[in-house]
């Protein structure tokens, strides 16, 4: 039986005054694909609520609902306890309802004050009054306890400021609810803190902010209540003093721990020993992650575990050289190497599969061949073709070992599905023969016949003496292909071990376990 808005919301320190934005049982679905299922949720002036979910939970989908992105497909949005309907994101503004992404959206090249005031500049009979325009954006900095210039120019300052003073933007154009869309993915810990100073300056003048982040940390720090969301369903409100990482953890992931701890580990295969391949020492990059020792050997499956934001993919950025470090030493079979770009990584034969296949993967208008051959071509070279006789071998070879259809190299790379394109890239890193391959997200998006051959594939490949680097946020999919498990939370290593009979319920217990420690020793 479908529950109402008031059954789906959790018990919780309900408090005396009334929402400021209220949305009841919110659905909305694109083709097919039910985005968000009849999702409830409250904002309260002088809180911080955050929003927490895997990836594809629905959390993006909430807020574009809220903030008139999308359309809503059935449900009702209340602000100060009016019914409400936004058909553009300025009418929501226009409502006090105001969001900063994670990539400021501002102009870089115009002053601090022109950004903070614009398309609302005092004027005068001779234009723009840029003395009163100043002096109004550093009382607007000032009251937020900012010592940025207004006239300064935007692009001038790094992007900790930039979003600082997006978020005063916002606040000066009377924000009630604030919008906080993953604000310090790119943050050190000193700038963390400074956004969350000016947070809670806000929230103690009575603005209501979501803060959406996969730092758990950061969330236990900011923020007085969650929402927490699963395929694009509620799971539940909470007040996130009376919920444990664990507990979160577990509402976020929901799955039975007790069906997965009884995982066949037996397609695994034995690891065999050998060298390290790549041996990293202290490698780190500002607010990216921090200083990692990682050996990786052949014939050995890495997983890498942890929730999306760990840490995962920045750490395969950098072992690829997608990245450039600014510390750390980097050795390939024992010989010290500069990994400057993901050339030198192929050339030492390294590898990379990106988690983001449409934007990093796939070349959606050329072939099915020209895809799967682009990697060893830059190796070899623009101006050294791929002979056509080895062109049609690889293809037809790796289009039939990998089962990729339809089965026609020149069909366009855009009417593939997910997995088949999956398929296609992961031939393309093969066919250049590498020693260590790094798969980030390997099946995400793609169905269960895809993903089986995949994980497969991953095991046939460490069997043959291939070392492989495992990243996926299915932590039974990590669990049933890994000999060894390295675990992330807020973008370090936390953990490390070897993969013997390693539960999910175990691994949910590392990724908490340094707050549980912290409150026992407090």
């Amino acid at each position: 039986m479908t529950q109402t808005h008031e059954e789906q919301l959790v018990t919780g320190a309900t408090p005396a005054r009334e929402p400021v934005v209220e949305m009841r049982d919110i659905s909305i679905s694109f083709g097919n694909v039910r985005a968000l299922d009849e999702v409830s949720v409250r904002l309260y002036p002088g809180e911080v609520h955050a929003f927490m979910g895997e990836n594809g939970a629905g959390k993006s989908t909430l807020i574009k609902a809220l903030t008139g992105v999308y359309a809503v497909d059935a449900g009702t949005v209340l602000v100060g306890g009016e019914e409400q309907t936004f058909p553009t994101p300025a009418a929501a503004q226009a409502a006090g309802i105001s969001t900063v992404y994670q990539e400021v959206n501002l102009v870089p090249n115009l002053t601090v004050a022109e950004n903070m005031l614009l398309g609302r500049e005092p004027r005068g009979p001779l234009g723009i009054k840029v003395r009163a325009m100043n002096a109004h954006a550093r009382a607007t900095l000032q009251r937020l306890g900012l010592d940025i210039d207004p006239a300064s120019t935007l692009g001038d300052h790094p992007i900790a400021v930039q979003q600082l003073v997006a978020i005063a933007r916002a606040v000066d154009v009377d924000a009630r609810v604030l919008i906080l869309d993953e604000p310090t993915s790119s943050l050190d810990a000193d700038e963390v803190a400074k956004l969350f100073e000016v947070m809670r300056h806000l929230r103690d003048e009575g603005v209501a902010i979501v803060f959406v982040s996969h730092f758990l940390d950061q969330v236990y720090e900011i923020a007085d209540r969650m929402t927490v969301l699963r395929n694009g369903r509620l799971v539940g409100e909470r007040m996130v003093a009376d919920t444990s990482q664990l507990e979160l953890v577990r509402l976020m992931i929901g799955r039975e721990l007790e069906v997965l701890e009884r995982l066949d580990h037996s397609s695994r295969p034995a690891a065999t020993t050998g060298q390290p391949v790549l041996q990293v020492v202290g490698l780190s990059r500002k607010g990216s992650l921090e200083a990692t020792d990682l050996t990786l050997y052949d014939g050995e499956v890495v997983g890498v575990a942890g929730l999306l934001g760990s840490g995962r993919t920045e750490l395969a950025r950098l072992l690829f050289g997608a990245d450039t470090a600014d510390q750390g030493t980097v050795e390939i079979r024992s010989t010290r190497r500069r990994l400057r770009s993901p050339r030198h990584a192929i050339d030492r034969k390294l590898a990379f599969s990106s988690e983001d296949r449409k934007a990093e993967g796939v070349f959606a208008d050329l072939t099915v061949a020209d895809n799967m051959l682009l990697a060893l071509q830059a190796s070899r070279g623009w101006l050294r073709p791929i002979p056509q006789a080895t062109r049609t071998r690889l293809v037809r070879d790796y289009m039939t070992s990998l089962d990729i259809r339809p089965p026609d190299p020149n069909a366009l790379m855009g009417n593939l599905s997910g997995g088949n394109q999956q398929k296609v890239l992961l031939a393309r890193w093969l066919i250049t023969e590498p020693e260590l391959l790094i798969l980030d997200e390997p099946t995400r998006g793609i169905d269960i016949g895809a993903k089986t051959q995949i994980q497969a594939l991953v095991a046939d490949l460490a069997a043959k003496g291939m070392s492989v680097v495992f990243i996926s946020a299915e932590l039974e999919e990590v669990l049933r292909l890994s000999h060894r498990l390295v675990v992330m939370r807020d973008r370090r290593k936390i953990h490390e071990q070897p993969n013997d009979d390693v539960s999910v319920s175990d691994v949910l217990e590392i990724i908490a376990g340094e707050a549980r420690a912290q409150e026992e020793r407090a």
